[in-house]
C-alpha cells in the first residue's frame, strides 16, 4: 500500500507462508493486473533463506448496485468489560504483548473443549487504525485446534486468504469480535474459519486458514 498509495481499497488477500522469514527481509511489489476498478498485485517477502511469504492482493473501488445482502450475524456475548483475558499474565507469544485479548466465549488452549475461540481484541496502541491493522487483528491468536492438543506444541500456518467486508466506524474503541473455529483436525492439519466483527455488530473480515500442526 506504500508502494501504491492510489489504490483502491483492499478487498482481499491471499497468502501462502512457504518459509521461514528469517534474517534481513525484503518486500517486492508486482503489478499483475490493473483494470479500470480493480487492481491485482503480487507480494513477495524475502529474507536469507529465500522466498518466506507470497500473497496476492485484490483491490477493488466501490461500484453501484442494485443487490445487497449479508448472512454473518454477530454472536451476542458479553462487553469486553465483563470478560476475563484470554492470555495468562506474563504468559502467551511475544506478540500478544501489543493486543488486548479477551475471552468472550469458546475455549482457551490444552482445555480438552471443542476447537471454537470467540474472543474480544483489539491494539493496544489507539493510533492503530490502518487496514493493515485491521488485518493483524484477524490472525492474533494461536489456532483453535490447540484447545484439543494434550500438550503445547509447534504449530505453522500454511495458506491464509482473507476477505474485507466492511470497515468500522473511525471513532469506536477499537474492539473488535473473533470467532475462529477449526473444522477440520487430521493428518498433522487443521483447517479453520475466522470471522471478525466490529463492537456495533457489523462484519469485517471473513477468512480461512490452513495450519500445520506438530502434536
Amino acid at each position: 500500500m506504500r508502494t501504491l498509495p492510489q489504490a483502491p481499497p483492499l478487498r482481499s488477500g491471499q497468502f501462502a507462508f512457504i518459509g521461514p522469514a528469517a534474517g534481513e527481509l525484503a518486500i517486492e511489489t508486482t503489478i499483475l493486473r490493473q483494470g479500470k476498478s480493480t487492481l491485482f498485485v503480487g507480494v513477495d517477502l524475502v529474507g536469507e533463506q529465500g522466498l518466506a511469504t507470497r500473497a496476492i492482493l485484490t483491490f477493488g473501488a466501490a461500484r453501484e448496485s442494485l443487490v445487497s445482502h449479508s448472512d454473518l450475524p454477530c454472536p451476542a456475548v458479553l462487553k469486553p468489560d465483563d470478560c476475563e483475558p484470554f492470555f495468562p499474565k506474563g504468559g502467551g507469544p511475544g506478540f500478544g504483548g501489543q493486543f488486548e485479548v479477551r475471552i468472550a466465549g469458546g475455549a482457551r488452549p490444552l482445555s480438552g473443549q471443542p476447537p471454537e475461540y470467540l474472543l474480544w481484541i483489539r491494539h493496544r496502541d489507539p493510533a492503530a487504525r490502518s487496514v493493515a491493522a485491521l488485518v493483524a487483528l484477524a490472525d492474533t491468536p494461536p489456532p483453535p485446534a490447540m484447545t484439543l492438543f494434550p500438550k503445547f506444541g509447534p504449530i505453522s500456518t500454511m495458506t491464509w486468504s482473507l476477505d474485507i467486508v466492511g470497515l468500522p466506524a473511525e471513532d469506536d474503541e477499537g474492539w473488535r469480535l473473533l470467532r475462529s473455529t477449526a473444522e477440520t483436525i487430521g493428518d498433522g492439519y487443521s483447517t479453520q474459519g475466522m470471522m471478525l466483527w466490529d463492537a456495533a455488530g457489523r462484519p469485517l473480515i471473513a477468512a480461512r486458514q490452513n495450519v500445520a500442526v506438530f502434536v
